[in-house]
């Protein structure tokens, strides 16, 4: 737990405006929606092995180059798109990474094409209980049998890039599950 010279108390973000914002009212609330889903796996998978904050710094470059993650547009992307942003100094210039997002975008309008979605598929794998609340982060888990199966069903239906710790980070991120710790100013 960190605390803020005004005595707000939180799990992590403190010290940037934009963490900080980013703690308070966005991590751990419900995201719905396909593009907003396919947004948070992407960036997700973007943050591997990088810090979340330097993938916040770069979000609203992330949907320029992916076109608001629209998944029908981005499903179309091809080689020159590849290239073009490998060649994005605003975005994360992984090759993989970059592939995975569109790879990601055509397994969405595939689900779509036959009558499905991404947050129905996605929400089907919130945890029926909340847990308690934690003190520390090292009783926080890195993954769960949900976000296994998770992971599971989104490489069934064509996605790459989607291990159970990156899925139960996303699971985080949109509010499938609360991992704020107990005290923080953004526990619900």
């Amino acid at each position: 737990m960190i605390t803020e010279p005004n005595d707000l108390i939180r799990c992590f973000g403190n010290g940037d405006p934009l963490y900080e914002r980013y703690h308070d009212s966005e991590w751990g609330l419900p995201v719905h929606g396909d593009a907003a889903l396919l947004e948070r796996i992407v960036l997700e998978g973007a943050q591997s092995g990088l810090s979340w904050l330097t993938i916040l710094r770069k979000r609203d470059n992330y949907r320029a180059a992916f076109a608001g993650f629209d998944p029908a547009v981005v499903a179309d992307f091809g080689d020159d798109d590849v290239e073009r942003l490998l060649a994005d100094a605003a975005i994360v210039r992984n090759r993989q990474k970059i592939i995975s997002a569109i790879t990601n975008a055509r397994a969405v309008v595939a689900l779509h094409e036959a009558g499905e979605s991404l947050e129905e598929l996605f929400w089907s794998f919130a945890p029926e209980v909340r847990p308690a609340r934690v003190k520390t982060w090292s009783d926080v888990p890195g993954s769960t049998p949900e976000s296994v199966a998770l992971a599971k069903a989104l490489k069934k239906v064509g996605f790459v890039f989607v291990g159970p710790t990156t899925m139960y980070a996303a699971m985080q991120a949109c509010g499938l599950v609360d991992d704020h710790l107990d005290g923080c100013v953004a526990a619900r």
